[in-house]
């Protein structure tokens, strides 16, 4: 009930006659989060370790970045969001190009959807070879699940290379135009190599993870 009377004091939750179209990140009329339950668990070992015993191995992670900015309770900040993005880049060792699929955070606010969309602006530029999507319009927002969720919604793509779409998407919020991104139906691309997870928390927690294709 903490959870729901909060955002509710906020004006965060989203309304819509049909539910199954509330949450709605980037489109013009989004007004709120849609709170979801949710979990994922991922196991985790040295790369040597899961070939040795020929385990499936759905991804390397070879970069993340964590920081806070602190400027605003709940409002992001693009410019620490895109050093964040550029932080996990570097330390994988590869540049913004690179990237196939963007998994944003974004979660139906005004605000906060238009300014991650600066933030990615800010780090692919104008490039239409990275593809952008948002899984909390399928399942909701998941609080602390989010993040791992969204990812395992993109993992399957290193293989069909079908980019799964932002949905609800019905009247595109100028301010949310990013090159790539892929609304209401399924993308199927030429290569899956990376993908870059966002998730964003509130009082300004940044953080990012690049996979690789293995």
């Amino acid at each position: 009930f903490g959870i729901f009377a909060g955002f509710a004091s906020q004006g965060a939750l989203a309304t819509h006659d049909d539910p199954t179209k509330a949450s709605r990140p980037f489109d013009k009329n989004r007004n709120g989060i849609v709170v979801a339950e949710g979990g994922c668990i991922y196991t985790l070992e040295r790369l040597e370790d899961a070939k040795a015993r020929r385990a499936r191995i759905y991804g390397e992670i070879i970069g993340y970045a964590i920081n806070t900015d602190a400027t605003d309770f709940v409002l992001p900040n693009p410019e620490r969001q895109a050093q964040c993005m550029n932080m996990a880049l570097n330390r994988a060792c590869i540049a913004p190009r690179d990237v196939d699929i963007v998994s944003t955070h974004a979660t139906g606010t005004g605000m906060g959807d238009a300014l991650e969309c600066d933030a990615v602006r800010r780090v692919f530029g104008e490039s239409d070879k990275t593809f952008i999507n948002n899984a909390k319009s399928f399942i909701g927002h998941t609080m602390g699940a989010a993040g791992a969720l969204e990812l395992g919604g993109n993992l399957p793509a290193f293989e069909d290379r079908v980019v799964h779409p932002t949905i609800n998407l019905d009247d595109l919020d100028p301010e949310c135009e990013i090159p790539g991104l892929v609304s209401n139906e399924p993308r199927e691309i030429d290569k899956v190599d990376y993908i870059l997870n966002n998730s964003f928390g509130m009082l300004g927690i940044n953080s990012a993870v690049v996979i690789k294709r293995v």
